[in-house]
């Protein structure tokens, strides 16, 4: 199954709170992503809450043309779940 963002809404800092096509949600923190040029205008607050979900794309698109890869989002919502670390192993989200 391929993972999609369905749903999201700006929480706090760089939270947002999402929602997935395996009917799971959570909040990500998407503080650690804000790194190179596509997300350096991001770190303002006021660019980094104009996000949308992107129907065609299923994740999170900034106006910049920023996106994240859902896998990551997903990643990030539930990193500390310990039934997912062998697919996030997979993905080579850790060692």
């Amino acid at each position: 199954m391929f993972l999609h963002v369905t749903n999201a809404e700006y929480v706090e800092e760089y939270k947002i709170q999402v929602s997935f096509n395996n009917g799971r949600e959570g909040i990500a923190d998407l503080s650690d992503a804000l790194k190179g040029a596509a997300f350096e205008s991001l770190k303002n607050k006021a660019n980094f809450t104009a996000f949308t979900v992107d129907k065609e794309l299923e994740t999170i698109v900034w106006p910049n043309g920023a996106d994240l890869a859902p896998e990551y989002i997903y990643y990030q919502a539930f990193k500390d779940d310990p039934e997912l670390q062998s697919q996030f192993k997979n993905w080579g989200y850790i060692a």
